[in-house]
């Protein structure tokens, strides 16, 4: 079934201290609500990211086109309880993301090569990565692991996330495992924070969090943890 209420949301990124960080953290407490499948207020997210043969994803990225794709297949705490296949689509300062669920055999048979099952699905989702991964060679890349607080206020829809430990991986036939060797992205002190909102961002947030001095980034996860698992491509492209 198309998706005909599609529903694009805001996303605000900032690079900050740990110190930063915490401060906001209590600030926020009293009006926003732990994420309600947070353990101790955190869980781990880990996700395996595609690209295609051109490595377009990556390469707008770099080059600063807005009107882009990921696609990525995303676990919680190295579980297999829940896996989503996901699209994250962005279109100028807007994003939309499209979710559908795989499961344990279906991602080990994508991770072989193997796609046709995905014909046999209902959600045109599925339909669009079998045609990714077969006319545009779409492989995957990276995995990239990070461990997320996440705080919710309904008011807007407003959904604020500090992300530390970010890593990179490369082998990925190793997606679920526990002890997931990583190489880390951020620089140390750093925590990637997120802001996402549909509509307008209620004043009362907008006074808690970052107004300027902070440093908000275009900080992409993918990007960082491709580059630093991918030497050789970027090598081949060093005049970017």
């Amino acid at each position: 079934m198309a998706d005909t209420k599609k529903q694009f949301r805001h996303e605000l990124k900032y690079l900050i201290n740990l110190h930063d960080a915490e401060l906001l953290k209590r600030r926020l407490a009293p009006l926003m609500k732990p994420d309600a499948y947070a353990i101790n207020g955190r869980y781990t997210v880990r996700s395996l990211y595609f690209d295609d043969y051109w490595h377009s994803a990556y390469m707008k990225k770099v080059m600063g086109i807005d009107n882009r794709n990921k696609y990525r297949i995303r676990i919680y705490n190295a579980s297999d309880t829940v896996i989503r296949l996901e699209r994250k689509q962005k279109v100028d300062q807007y994003i939309h993301k499209a979710t559908v669920a795989l499961t344990r055999q279906e991602t080990e048979a994508i991770l072989q090569g193997q796609y046709d099952f995905l014909l046999q699905k209902d959600q045109d989702l599925y339909k669009e990565f079998y045609f990714q991964c077969v006319s545009r060679v779409m492989r995957p890349t990276v995995i990239v692991d990070y461990v997320r607080e996440p705080f919710v206020y309904p008011a807007g829809d407003v959904r604020v996330t500090f992300d530390r430990d970010v890593g990179a991986c490369g082998d990925f036939f190793r997606f679920f495992d526990r002890d997931l060797p990583l190489s880390y992205v951020l620089e140390p002190g750093k925590v990637a924070m997120e802001v996402k909102f549909t509509e307008c961002l209620p004043n009362l947030m907008r006074q808690i969090l970052p107004c300027g001095n902070e440093e908000y980034t275009s900080l992409s996860k993918y990007t960082s943890c491709f580059e630093a698992t991918s030497l050789s491509f970027l090598h081949c492209h060093s005049g970017i």
